[in-house]
């Protein structure tokens, strides 16, 4: 095994032995029990402990996924990311991105099944839910085109600029790499703080209305992997800062902005279908 790793005849990498998928497999198991413990209010040994479990499994599995790409990364810069081995990732990476997509189309069908049959006659309790119309009645509904075009026009802009940094990388322009990066973190966060003033405006609750579950679950989710790119460009922009990263050999960047384009794409579905179309009809709340 040990020959195997260091003079390897292949262009595959033998992964050396990791305790990362045990631990996180251990730490995502305390996670699941302590959230059933917690929402259930159910107690071990005479104590409620659930919440503590909770984030103890929270912080163990956030401290393995860094220790695990810290490993990953150490890989890339030995050389052990040969072009076989990039290409498996390439794969991974897409299939990662496929089952995203899969994960925000149950949102949308959710949000699409309650807005278009919101008047079945077979479902009385739809009909209650929505009011016979949609938006449902009694709910005010955000302007499509205030905060959400602002957040649209953010996210857009900041498709360009990781495209730029990209651009650069490329041509081995380190500056525009690191500017491209900057402005694209800037731009994420912008947005994060911009939804995040939204929701804390809205005039709906998350509960009570089947509109709001519907809305929070679909933005609230996007919101999430927005705030996850930007944390994945901020880990590309201290790595290009250390001198990481090369015109034939960046998959670490690469699939960051994958991701982040991804999440563009993603945005301008949920403005087009659930803000502009959605809430059309709707009373605006100002």
């Amino acid at each position: 095994m040990a020959d195997g790793h260091a003079k390897p005849n292949h262009d595959y990498h033998l992964v050396n032995p990791s305790p990362w998928p045990l631990i996180g497999s251990i730490a995502a198991f305390v996670t699941a029990v302590g959230a059933i413990m917690w929402m259930k209010g159910m107690a071990l040994f005479g104590m409620k402990m659930g919440g503590f479990l909770f984030f103890a499994g929270m912080i163990a599995i956030l401290y393995v996924m860094a220790a695990w790409w810290t490993d990953v990364t150490r890989e890339a810069q030995t050389g052990d990311h040969t072009r076989v081995v990039q290409i498996s990732h390439r794969y991974g990476m897409i299939l990662f991105i496929a089952s995203e997509i899969m994960f925000f189309v149950a949102w949308f069908w959710a949000f699409f099944d309650a807005s278009l049959f919101f008047n079945e006659p077979i479902q009385a309790a739809r009909v209650e839910f929505t009011g016979g119309h949609w938006p449902p009645a009694g709910v005010n509904v955000f302007d499509p085109w205030h905060l959400p075009l602002l957040n649209t026009l953010i996210l857009l802009t900041s498709g360009t600029t990781v495209t730029w940094a990209h651009h650069g990388l490329l041509h081995n322009d380190r500056s525009a790499l690191v500017k491209g990066l900057v402005l694209t973190i800037i731009l994420g966060a912008i947005f994060t703080c911009v939804q995040a003033y939204e929701y804390a405006h809205a005039p709906f609750g998350f509960k009570g209305s089947i509109y709001g579950a519907t809305f929070f679950m679909a933005t609230g989710f996007h919101g999430f992997h927005v705030l996850v790119g930007t944390i994945f460009l901020a880990v590309c922009l201290f790595r290009a800062l250390k001198g990481h990263f090369t015109p034939t050999q960046h998959l670490g960047f690469e699939f960051a902005a994958w991701y982040w384009h991804f999440v563009d794409v993603v945005w301008l579905f949920l403005f087009v279908c659930i803000y502009v179309w959605g809430n059309h009809g709707g009373p605006i709340a100002h």
